[in-house]
């Protein structure tokens, strides 16, 4: 209930950075040149989240020659947070993870501003969180009950701006960022979230269990969501999020899912380690096509 009461009332050239990412090795990136932040540039900045309790710091990509007011996607990180492992105490724009840098800068050059949002470590958790320590989280990192409220601030900030269109963005996160995507996406929130929330979504290997929330009112979206994930992911269940993107296309939800056989979590991670993976460069490049037409298609201009 908090969340729809909250939900109611609504140039810095960063270096390259090696990065770990929900259990990856870090290691060094797989495609240096992909990665070069030539003519992006990347804004710290912060916003309010929607329950107005915490004060979130984000990142915001951008091409420096970017004109006029663009299309947005808000990014949400996984269990790991924003970071590279090697960032040795330093957290901000030259530590971000290698994929979530690979990620901002891949959205500006096609025309898009990105905000990386950093809500572990704006609450004190910028090394994020190992494997298997779920159950020890702390109740302000939340991905059902509390990050999307960070989500909901994300937007409102970028409405906020001038070189941003406050019709045309979109939502993106990894693993626990998934989950948190779904969450927000969900049609439990008061008001006409078609008016007031995001455009459409993109859900990178969620656990779909979702703290059994939606278990007995089913889970529907308010508007498009996409789910991506890998057979062999070591992390998340494919089949529960199978089974939840099924049951919500049932109650009329606009939610797909792209199964990558042989892909493991955090295929998209432009590592060495990742990327030798066959299966995993396989859906790296299918996903990311597919991702990219996506949001071309529903943040189009009206």
């Amino acid at each position: 209930m908090r969340i729809l009461a909250m939900l109611a009332s609504l140039s810095l050239i960063a270096a390259p950075a090696a990065a770990q990412d929900d259990g990856e090795v870090d290691d060094t990136p797989a495609e240096a040149a992909a990665l070069s932040p030539d003519q992006v540039t990347v804004e710290p900045v912060s916003f309010r989240s929607a329950d107005g309790r915490s004060t979130i710091r984000a990142y915001l990509f951008r091409t420096a020659g970017a004109a006029g007011r663009l299309p947005a996607v808000i990014m949400m990180h996984g269990r790991s947070g924003a970071y590279s492992n090697r960032a040795n105490g330093v957290y901000d724009a030259t530590t971000l993870s290698t994929r979530h840098r690979a990620w901002g800068i891949l959205w500006a050059r096609n025309g898009y501003a990105a905000l990386m949002v950093d809500d572990f470590g704006s609450l004190g958790h910028p090394a994020g969180f190992a494997r298997g320590t779920y159950s020890e989280r702390p109740p302000e990192v939340n991905e059902v009950t509390i990050r999307p409220l960070h989500a909901y601030g994300a937007l409102r900030y970028l409405r906020s701006r001038a070189d941003v269109d406050p019709r045309r963005i979109g939502l993106m996160g990894w693993s626990n960022g998934g989950s948190a995507t779904l969450a927000a996406m969900a049609d439990d929130k008061a008001g006409d979230m078609r008016v007031h929330g995001f455009r459409a979504a993109v859900s990178m290997y969620p656990g779909c269990g979702l703290q059994r929330r939606y278990e007995r009112q089913g889970y529907r979206p308010y508007a498009p969501v996409r789910v991506f994930i890998g057979t062999a992911d070591e992390e998340v269940s494919p089949e529960s999020c199978r089974r939840l993107v099924a049951h919500s296309r049932t109650r009329g939800g606009d939610i797909a899912i792209s199964v990558y056989d042989g892909a493991e979590h955090s295929f998209d991670t432009p590592t060495r380690s990742r990327q030798r993976v066959v299966a995993n460069a396989t859906a790296r490049a299918a996903a990311e096509a597919a991702i990219l037409a996506f949001f071309r298609e529903r943040l189009a201009a009206e």
